[in-house]
Order: C-alpha cells, then structure tokens, then sequence
C-alpha cells in the first residue's frame, strides 16, 4: 500500500490527538553487545539519551526490555527499572520466552519481586507486558523458540502473577514478526492476548523491490496484513528500523541517509497516527562492528554524541 500526500494528511488531522498520547521510544537490551551485563547508569544514559534527540522535543520516553532479569542473575529485577524511575520513562516490559519452563519461572519471579521491591512507582509506569519475543518466528526457521501453546501457558501464568497486584489490568501481548501473526496456526495466541506487537523491516524482506523508495509501501502492507489477522484487537509495533552501515540485503542498502528516509517517510506517518511504537535501535551495538548496525547514536558515550541522522518529522506536528 503506497499512501498517497492526502491519505497522509487527512490520517495526520484525524488521529493527531492520539498521536500526542501514543508511546514512543526505542528497545534495549540486558546487555552490550560483547555480552558485558548493563548496570542502571547504562539504562539511565539511554533513557536522558533518547528524550534529548534533536527535534523530538523529549517524547521519547519509553522504553522496551526484552527480560525482566538483570544480566548474570537468576531472578533478580532488571536494572532498567530503577533507570526508568530516575529518568521519568516509561517501560514495555517483555519476559523472555525461549528459554523452557524453568527459565521463564524466573522471568516471573523477577516480575513479581520488581512489583515489591518498588511498587507503584514502577507499576504506573508499564505501559504493557510483552509475553516472549519472535519465539514463534524462531521456531519456525528451526531455532530455539517455543510453540504456541507454550506462549499461551506464559500467557496464563503472567495474568496470574500480576493478578491483585498493581499491575493487574495492564494490557498482556506478544512480540514476534508479522509473517508469524499472519500464520493461521498461530491464531491460538492472538486469541489469547491483549496487543499485537509486530517486528517488521522491510530491509530484510529482498524478495520484493525493498530499496528505501519501496520501503514504507512494504512496511504498510505488512502491517496492514497483521491487523487483519489481529482480531480487532491492537496492534503495536514493537519493532523496525533501517540500519546505518552493514551489508546490502537485496536492495536495501543501509546508509544514515537511508536511514533518515525511513524514518521520514515510515516512522513519522506512524506517529502521526498514534501507534504505539518501539523503534530499534536508539544504540544498537556498544562494542564491536554489527553487521547490519541499527543504532541512531553509534557506539560510545550515548549523552555526548550527535544524532548519525535527523529523527524530526518536517511538516508535522506528531510530537
């Protein structure tokens, strides 16, 4: 789907208030990319980071976890918790779901010490909880995920684990590709959930013209795809983004020039709709040369370096 300049405004005009309340911010990891374990002064410099971009005017203040432990502990509450706290940002919590019933026991007992250890002041500022992430898309290329009815048995013991709890009543979802929602067998789990969070990037997707020019007319299909599979329900876009250096995938070339296209032409009319959304990636790689690299900021102090691209939305008031 190609949206044409008015299609464009007239969702611009007719969603612009949601727009202002839609959450906006970027996903991290428990880790740097050598593996080194992040401490809550590394969570806090992503989140003063990711509100101080040049022309998004402090609205990124979300943030995405993948796992509710801290890096090299059993179970004990990730450090980004405490950092959300400190900075005033607002967190998408995720529980790991690939690593068998014994590893997502611990993924529930950090959840619940998390909501002991620092109450409200944590609870108030989920914005959902995101049961596994692309364990479904995994499983189906033969690596280690978990099958539907595994996602769904989290899902139930997640409900359960927030019931009575201050975080009962907030939204309980899946992140994974959008050709894993749009498999019918996967159903199970749309059934099951609150939100549909969908990973799409048309840069990895080099059986169609996926040149940037081509980019957002791939990204709208795929999500026009997924919310037809989505049973009425949300859908969240939880993760895409086009990388700044790396290999050529098909016709997708990364570049920062690219890069702000993208951003431009897909992320800004997403805004403008009110989506909630999770780009990746704020900083994608702290050490070492990723191939690709998806990081607006590269590697180094996060608070003192520039931008590698603009993350403004020329003509629109989507901030």
């Amino acid at each position: 789907m190609r949206l044409s300049t008015f299609t464009f405004v007239f969702i611009t005009a007719l969603w612009g208030a949601s727009a202002q309340n839609s959450y906006k911010g970027f996903n991290t990891g428990s880790t740097f990319n050598d593996g080194t374990a992040k401490q809550q002064i590394d969570f806090n410099y992503e989140m003063q980071a990711a509100k101080q971009l040049p022309g998004a005017s402090g609205k990124f203040n979300s943030v995405r976890l993948y796992t509710m432990i801290q890096a090299r502990t059993t179970d004990t509450p990730i450090s980004a918790i405490p950092a959300a706290i400190e900075t005033d940002s607002t967190l998408l919590l995720g529980l790991w779901a690939s690593t068998g019933s014994a590893g997502f026991q611990n993924e529930i007992n950090a959840l619940k010490k998390a909501i002991v250890q620092y109450g409200t002041a944590f609870t108030d500022r989920v914005t959902g909880i995101s049961v596994g992430s692309e364990d479904l898309y995994r499983l189906s290329i033969g690596e280690v995920g978990a099958q539907p009815s595994q996602i769904i048995d989290f899902i139930h013991q997640t409900r359960n684990a927030i019931a009575g709890t201050s975080l009962q009543g907030k939204p309980i979802g899946h992140g994974d590709t959008w050709t894993a929602f749009v498999n019918a067998s996967n159903n199970v789990v749309t059934e099951a959930i609150d939100f549909l969070g969908m990973d799409a990037y048309p840069y990895y997707q080099p059986g169609q013209d996926n040149s940037v020019q081509n980019a957002k007319t791939i990204f709208y299909n795929a999500y026009q795809a997924t919310t037809a599979k989505a049973m009425g329900k949300p859908v969240w876009v939880t993760e895409t983004g086009w990388p700044v250096t790396g290999s050529t995938d098909g016709r997708a070339m990364p570049s920062a020039e690219n890069a702000r296209v993208y951003w431009e032409q897909t992320i800004c009319s997403l805004m403008a709709s009110g989506v909630n959304l999770y780009y990746f990636n704020l900083q994608s790689a702290q050490y070492g040369n990723p191939d690709p690299d998806w990081g607006v900021k590269g590697a180094g102090n996060i608070l003192t370096q520039s931008a590698r691209y603009s993350v403004t939305c020329p003509g629109l008031n989507v901030y």
